[in-house]
């Protein structure tokens, strides 16, 4: 099955046909279903015969280190693509956030597949559509538009892609075809209980214990509709848990109940915080993370803010008070 067949994909196709040498690459700080798409895709063009690599700014994610391939990526902000005329960007919702300079770009083909919704279509081709549940949802179709057989690895890397960018299946884009989808994946190989074991059942103890710490700090606002946490780098030292360790933490928020926005804050670098937004009952955070030069979906977004904890907190709620007025 095509999830999205109204979607048009033969510019990338036509590209990828005619490629002689493709990187892969994806944002800062991935998540698994930046990593899974990575794959899934890097799986599908070895198997059409193409010379293809893949590199992120970041390190994989301890909970995608146990998909197929993901050794492979290469990490680093200046790798060698002097033989390279395809990028392929993917999740990456701006090309600043996939965390190399302009240089690394010149004289490629830079293809963008990306689901975010504010993604401003900075490639040489793009292909952005907000319907889609996740990207690994669009490297399912893809795959298919290349002619290409649904692998096992692919297969694994698609399932952990979708399952975390759903919120393991919660959100409004999920509709009976994604369940449907999802079922192939598994006949292909995917294995949920692996998937889970990895993803949400074999986080370190020092997690929890960073975890508790901010849980303490979540405060309430606006009658109670907006929840408020945040990670700093005390916190962090004291637990020697890393970031990437933090993923999920905004989830406690918003599983209370009457919560519509859900704001959390943690250390990006030097005075730079990364601020995540979850929205409930029809609250679009994505504007919010707008007016501070971010983007996302409407339920699930995020931006970058500048100065002291207590500055960032400042400017945080000058634009959600308003939104609330």
């Amino acid at each position: 099955m095509i999830l999205l067949p109204q979607q048009t994909w033969q510019a990338v196709v036509t590209q990828l046909q005619s490629a002689k040498k493709v990187m892969i690459v994806s944002h800062q700080s991935p998540d698994a279903d930046t990593i899974g798409s990575q794959l899934a895709l890097f799986d599908a063009l070895q198997n059409m015969g193409i010379a293809v690599r893949m590199c992120n700014s970041d390190h994989v994610p301890r909970i995608c280190r146990y998909l197929p391939c993901s050794a492979q990526i290469e990490v680093g902000k200046s790798p060698d693509v002097s033989d390279i005329d395809t990028m392929i960007a993917v999740d990456a919702g701006a090309k600043s956030r996939l965390g190399f300079d302009a240089a690394f770009f010149e004289g490629k083909t830079l293809i963008n597949i990306d689901h975010h919704a504010s993604n401003p279509l900075y490639a040489d081709i793009n292909v952005v559509n907000a319907d889609y549940c996740a990207t690994g949802a669009m490297i399912f179709d893809l795959i298919q538009h290349l002619g290409q057989a649904l692998t096992k690895n692919s297969a694994v890397a698609l399932y952990a892609a979708i399952l975390t960018d759903t919120a393991s299946f919660q959100v409004e884009r999920v509709s009976a075809d994604v369940h449907r989808m999802v079922a192939i994946l598994i006949e292909a190989g995917a294995e949920p209980a692996v998937a889970a074991h990895h993803i949400y059942d074999s986080q370190p103890l020092a997690r929890v214990s960073l975890l508790t710490l901010t849980l303490q700090t979540l405060t309430t606002a606006h009658a109670g509709r907006s929840v408020w946490l945040h990670v700093n780098q005390d916190m962090l030292d004291k637990t020697g848990v890393a970031l990437e360790d933090t993923e999920g933490f905004i989830d406690f928020g918003r599983s209370i109940d009457g919560v519509e926005v859900v704001i959390f804050i943690r250390p990006d670098q030097d005075k730079r915080w990364k601020v995540s937004f979850r929205g409930k009952h029809g609250r679009d955070v994505a504007a919010l993370a707008a007016q501070l030069g971010g983007g996302g979906h409407r339920y699930a977004a995020g931006c970058a803010v500048s100065g002291t904890l207590e500055e960032v907190y400042a400017q945080l709620h000058a634009v959600v008070d308003d939104t609330f007025s």
